[in-house]
């Protein structure tokens, strides 16, 4: 019955599914990496042809071809943190939640923004003096306000001044942090466990043993549309895999 697959010619291709990936050479589970909304493998080869000189007309005599590389390409929309750790060269962390007591600032301007060391902060207390013991509270309506970001101090603010010294106290929960441009380009197993909706949904299971996962193209910030991850990287050789007819790069099995 096998041999019946190998004889099969309609076989129209628009797939769908679900990509895994792990770090290359590690015994970590392959784990979903989210929506991809393209996936593809693209080869290029390097081509010498030899002149047919043995007759008028010209022609080719002989021709080699070798592929000399294979590309991996993602278009990956959803930006979770390994997502964004992977595509930025990045160390990510995650931050427990906590409380801080004292962060301190000196006016410089009204209608700027105090930058704190942790993000969406609560239960914010800010007071004004040359010492945190004696500082006073400063009243948070018409002098600041709280955002994710920081405190914006406002420009009209009557509790505050230029070089007024100010310490804040606040809260804050648990967040990831990413510092980008930290490490060297990952290297990863792939699994694309995809549907083939143009053949009643048959299976297509695409292994890529070894591959690197570059750069992102772009990270867009501010955007009208959601936004991805375009990131390319190169199949890579992997010399565990052996045997007669076994692919050290990558395999497709299908239904």
């Amino acid at each position: 019955m096998a041999l019946e697959f190998l004889k099969k010619v309609y076989k129209p291709t628009m797939t769908v599914g679900q990509v895994y990936a792990k770090p290359y050479g590690t015994t970590a589970p392959l784990t979903a990496i989210g929506n991809v909304l393209e996936l593809s493998l693209e080869h290029s080869e390097d081509v010498k042809k030899q002149d047919d000189m043995t007759q008028l007309g010209g022609g080719t005599y002989a021709e080699s071809r070798r592929v000399n590389d294979v590309k991996l390409k993602m278009k990956i929309s959803d930006l979770n943190v390994v997502n964004l750790a992977r595509a930025t060269l990045g160390t990510m962390s995650g931050i427990e939640a906590g409380t801080v007591e004292g962060e301190a600032f000196t006016v410089s301007a009204l209608g700027v923004l105090l930058p704190l060391l942790h993000i969406a902060p609560t239960a914010v207390t800010i007071k004004k003096g040359t010492d945190k013991a004696t500082a006073t509270a400063v009243a948070m309506e018409g002098n600041y306000i709280v955002k994710p970001e920081g405190i914006v101090l406002l420009s009209d603010a009557p509790g505050l001044a230029t070089d007024d010294k100010l310490w804040i106290d606040y809260s804050y929960g648990e967040y990831a942090c990413v510092e980008a441009l930290t490490t060297k380009a990952p290297e990863l197993q792939f699994l694309f466990g995809g549907l083939n909706e143009g053949s009643e949904g048959d299976p297509v299971i695409v292994d890529i043993w070894r591959a690197s996962q570059g750069v992102t193209k772009a990270l867009t910030l501010i955007n009208k549309d959601f936004g991805s991850l375009d990131v390319e990287g190169t199949v890579l050789k992997d010399p565990t895999k052996s045997g007669v007819g076994i692919s050290q790069y990558y395999r497709t099995r299908m239904v």
